[in-house]
Parts: C-alpha cells; structure tokens; sequence
C-alpha cells in the first residue's frame, strides 16, 4: 500500500497505479541488463518506451474512471455494502480485480458482496456461452478427434498439390464426416442419422486427391462440387484442413435429389473457378501491400493477421497511429504502381534455413513453418533471391512464406483501391483494399464524386451552399479510395468554408445596404414631416442587420422618429419584423404593440421592451399587407 496524495492516507490504489505507471522507467534498465543477449531491445528502445508510456497513460485515464465509479457506489452503498453487480462491472469495465475491489472498500469501512460478484460472473459467462452457440449452430467439427479417427483408420492424407491449378481433378471418396465427428458411409446415410430429409444436414467428404484450396494462411477455402460418376452434384460451401486431411464441407440436400454419395466411389472435384479468379489478385495484393506498408512506414510494420475473401482484403499490422491520409495515398501508389508496371510472381518450396536467410524476408511474428517451406516472391524470382540472398535490391521485392494461391504477375490484378484503414486495438491497425473490377469500380465512384464537388465548385456561391448537403452525404457512404475520400473532404471543407466567408461578406455589405435604405428612408420621413417610417428591408432574418438599421436611423434623428422594418427570408419561409419607438413617444406607441401589428399578418407573434420589440412568422407573401397595417396603426396612434 502506498500513500495517497490527495488523500494523505494509505491506499491499495495509489500502490497499484504507482507501480504500473512506472514501467516506462525501467527500459532503460532492461535493455541495459538484455540488449547483448536480444539486440532488438536496442534497436527498438525509443519505440518501446513510446508504446509503454502510452499504455501507462492510457491505464491511467481508465483508473481515474474506476475511482470516479468507486467513489459513486462507495458514496451510494447501502448497509455498508457494495453489491456484486456493482463490483462485477468495476471489473468487467474498468479493469478493478474483485479482492482490489474489497481492499478499497475496507478502507472506506464497507465490504463487497462476494457471492453476488461470484453470480453476476457466472451469469456472464452463460450468456456468453448462449452467444456462441447461437451465432455458432450446429455443424462440423473437424478437430482431433475426427481427424484421429482417419489416421486409425489409415486413411492416407489428401493429395493437394492441384490447387495451384485451375483444372478439375478425378478423386475417390475415403471418408464422409457429419457432426458429432461421427463417420458414415454415404450422404444417403447422412441424412438418416439426421432423422430430416436431408436440409440442413451437413457432412464433409475427405477425398484422396482435390483440386480446392482448403481454408488456411488467410485465404478462405475454396467452393465448387464433387461430381460422382452418374452425375450425382454435391455443392461444396467451404474446404478445412487438419493434420494433412482436406476436408470438402456441403449440404447432403445438394444431392438428394439426385442421388447420394457414397465412401469408395469416383467423383470429379469442380472448383468454382470464377471465385478462385476473385480471390487470387486479392491474395497477391495482401503481399503487395506488407510490402508498400513498409516502404512507407518503415521496418516496425509486422503483418498481425490478413482475410483473402472474394470481393476484398483484409490486412491487419503494427503501427502506433493511424495512418494519414498522405501516407495512405503513398501506400496505394506504390500498389498500383506494381499494377501498371506488372511484377512477375513465382513460388518455390524452399529448405526453411536457406529461406530465412533472404533478405527483405516478411513473416508473421510467431508463426511456425514447414520445412521445407514455400517462398512467394513478387519481382525477383525465387531463384534469383536465392542465387544471392544478401544482395540489398532484393529489398524492392516483396518475399513471404505463403501457401495459398496467387497471380503469375501483378499486372493480372487490373485495379488497386484502399478503402479504408483503421484502428482494431493497441497498436494494431487494419486496413480493407479490393482489386480488380471492384477496385476499378471504387476508383470510378471516387472520381465521379470528385466531379461532382468540382461541377458544384462553379456554382455561384448563393447556389453552392445548397449543392453541397447532399454531397457531403454522398461521400460518407461512397465507396471508393480513402486517400480520394479524405482528398474530396478537403475539398467540400475549403467549399463550405468558402460559402461561409462568402455570407459573412454578404451579410456585412446587407446591413450597410440596409442601414442606407432605413436612413434614407427616415430622413425622407423626417422631411416630409411624419413622426415615424416603415420599410422593407432586404437582410433575410438577420435581426442583428435590422437592429443594426434602426440604431443608425435613431443615431441620426433620437426622439423625432420611430420606425418599424420588415425582413423576408423566402427560402426559409420566415419574415421578421422590428419596430424601435424613441422612449419619449412610447406611451403613445409601444414597440411591442405596434410590431405585433404587422406580425398579425405574418402569422406570428413578437414581444420585448416598450422601446424595441420583434418577432417572425411564416407569411412570407403578405410582407407589404403587414407593412400597409404597421403604417396605419402608427398613424392612429400618433
């Protein structure tokens, strides 16, 4: 425990957030102690005092809001206790461990009621566990235990090595899986152990030999149909692998009209080559965008997870910040860059140390590889990295282990858009790119969204605030490139600020226009010998620009004139008026009478002092009827 000193006692919590937000300090000391034994401490001591501190900060923000609730529910326990729920959510949402929790309840005199915490625990993690099993349902299993089963059985491992091609393959059936890891004979027998008629029945047929790209490294797994050899289709939704096993996952409905499929027939694999044809520049431009994250952002950019579906890609890496948009316009530069200039791919299996001795190597953090493991390398082949593996231009290749599927060059890829980037967790941030007729897509919406702001940027000023609502609408939603997203924001902002100067100068060259207007038209009253004026003036509802008018009519003539003002806004469908009445006369005429005079015709009301008064309505067409009666009261009254 440690002394708090704000509150000059001792306190578990003080000692807590003192020893945590230390650890900054100690760096230093470490790299000192280790930095023979692991270099990168050295390398990267700066950073990771930086990324210390700023998890140390942010700690600190989520304590101070602990105590804050602390101090609530300390304030507000009842018979000196704080409740389980109240205990459990200190935990659940500020971090608070429970026997923390009952030291800072001791030392306010109360305790904490353990078995209430103990069931609002559990009754988390039942409806966690109810979560899962509901977004889950029911389906295979492809886990040891199944995957034990085949290898009892000697079943041999399926041969993969056509998934590289796109050309269907002749297989035989070894096994078919349904849930519960139990094995049948057939689809047939599938959908009887179901007890249904076969919907919603799923099964997973190991084959000797495939031509799908089973689920792995990123990659979803590929879709298509096994064939049986009298024309039996089964639809195949999706491809596992385990310990060597590829697993074909399906619906037995796909084929129960037709008929089943059996363990020990001759089927043909059919890959949905239309779909692999989506996801493959997706995959070749997940490693072409490690590659330009580094060129840009430097060494410390490590992969952190990646999704290669058919319509994007998903890449996730380190970085202590998001990315600025000139940074992301740099990054899809450097991709369609690759596009245009169409980089050879190749791949090889590789001996592991060999490989890891080429420079410019990305891998993922933690991950274990084969041995021999497959090198993709976009620019230099394989072969030439290996020739010379130390050799400082291999830098300008991208070179990863990867096992999934890929373009033959990067000009097959057609189109390159990133969409959008942002931050997932602590140090972690993620980006969404397309390829292809997607990205060629993203790419034309941005510039017809562009157009459109620059088509807007011609309008008068009058007419280019209103232009603008609905496109900064539009781009919210668009999909197209970030780096253009924040590029037409920019633009639509110096728009809307150009709008925004331009009534300010409006408004001003309003009121003195106005201000004329009111006082010629008052000394024209003065002269004609009435004791009072009525005008319509041309400001909108700008009731500063009206009363602006009437202190310069009541500068110029004081106590010989009252005078009374009507504003239209059309487009607003509002009209103001404003009546000023010099005090001397205003036992005759007051403001607020008069004004609502002529507001009787506007449809609305006023109010304020006997010397000035206003208000709007929405009669914005009987402006000149309310000005015929303001003038016939004034003379009744004066």
């Amino acid at each position: 425990r440690g002394l708090c000193t704000c509150c000059l006692q001792v306190c578990s919590l003080c000692s807590l957030s003192s020893l945590l937000c230390c650890t900054s300090q100690l760096v230093g000391v470490v790299v000192k102690t280790f930095g023979e034994a692991y270099p990168e401490l050295a390398k990267h001591q700066a950073k990771i005092h930086a990324v210390i501190s700023e998890e140390e900060a942010s700690f600190s923000r989520t304590l101070g809001k602990g105590i804050e609730r602390f101090k609530k529910l300390a304030a507000a326990a009842q018979g000196g206790v704080i409740s389980g729920p109240e205990a459990f959510q200190l935990w659940d949402s500020f971090g608070f461990p429970v026997d923390l929790t009952q030291l800072m309840a001791e030392e306010h005199g109360l305790r904490v009621d353990a078995a209430g915490f103990e069931q609002a625990m559990q009754e988390a993690r039942e409806k966690s566990r109810a979560a899962g099993k509901k977004s889950g349902g029911v389906g295979l299993r492809f886990e040891a235990e199944a995957t034990g089963w085949l290898q009892n059985h000697a079943v041999p491992l399926t041969d993969d090595s056509s998934k590289f091609n796109n050309a269907d393959v002749s297989a035989k059936v070894l096994a078919i899986l349904t849930p519960g890891s139990a094995f049948v004979d057939s689809t047939a027998a599938a959908v009887e152990a179901a007890g249904s008629s076969g919907e919603g029945v799923p099964v997973g047929l190991v084959l000797d030999a495939t031509s799908f790209y089973a689920e792995s490294g990123g990659q979803v797994g590929d879709t298509g149909s096994i064939v049986g050899s009298s024309g039996t289709s089964l639809e195949v939704t999706d491809c596992q692998i385990a310990a060597g096993y590829v697993l074909h996952v399906a619906d037995a409905a796909s084929c129960s009209s037709s008929g089943h499929i059996a363990v020990g027939d001759s089927v043909t694999v059919r890959v949905d080559y239309t779909r692999r044809g989506q996801i493959v520049p997706n995959h070749t431009f997940t490693h072409v965008l490690n590659f330009a994250l580094r060129e840009v952002l430097g060494d410390h950019i490590d992969q952190k997870g990646s999704i290669v579906l058919p319509d994007k890609l998903r890449f996730d890496f380190s970085n202590n910040g998001p990315v600025d948009s000139a940074q992301l316009a740099r990054v899809e530069a450097i991709c369609r860059d690759w596009v245009t200039t169409g980089r050879p791919v190749s791949s090889k299996e590789v001996p592991l140390a060999q490989a890891k001795a080429i420079k410019g190597l990305r891998a993922v953090f933690g991950e274990v590889y084969p041995d021999p493991v497959r090198v993709v390398a976009i620019g230099k082949s394989v072969e030439q990295l290996l020739a010379a593996p130390e050799a400082d231009d291999n830098m300008a290749s991208s070179v990863e282990f990867c096992g999934g599927t890929h373009l033959t060059n990067t000009a097959e890829g057609g189109a390159f858009a990133l969409l959008s980037e942002e931050g997932i967790a602590k140090g972690v941030r993620r980006i969404l790119a397309v390829t292809a007729a997607d990205a060629s897509a993203a790419i034309a919406q941005g510039e017809v969204l562009a157009q459109q702001v620059e088509d807007a940027a011609a309008l008068p000023d009058a007419e280019l605030e209103k232009a603008l609502v609905p496109l900064k609408g539009a781009v919210d939603t668009a999909v197209c490139p970030a780096a253009a997203k924040a590029a037409i924001r920019d633009r639509i902002a110096a728009l809307t600020k150009r709008c925004l100067e331009a009534a300010k100068a409006a408004a001003s060259a309003n009121k003195e226009a106005a201000a004329a207007a009111a006082l010629a038209a008052a000394d024209a009253a003065v002269e004609a010998g009435k004791a009072f004026v009525v005008l319509q003036l041309q400001v909108g509802t700008d009731s500063k620009a009206v009363s602006d008018a009437w202190s310069a009519v009541e500068k110029r003539h004081g106590a010989k004139l009252a005078g009374l003002f009507v504003s239209v806004d059309a487009d607003k469908g509002r009209a103001l008026a404003y009546a000023g009445v010099p005090a001397a006369v205003s036992s005759k005429l007051k403001a607020g009478e008069w004004v609502n005079s002529a507001l009787a015709l506007l449809g609305g009301k006023g109010g304020g002092k006997p010397t000035a008064a206003q208000g709007q309505g929405p009669n914005v067409d009987k402006a000149a009827d309310a000005l015929a009666a303001a003038e016939q009261f004034a003379a009744m009254k004066l």
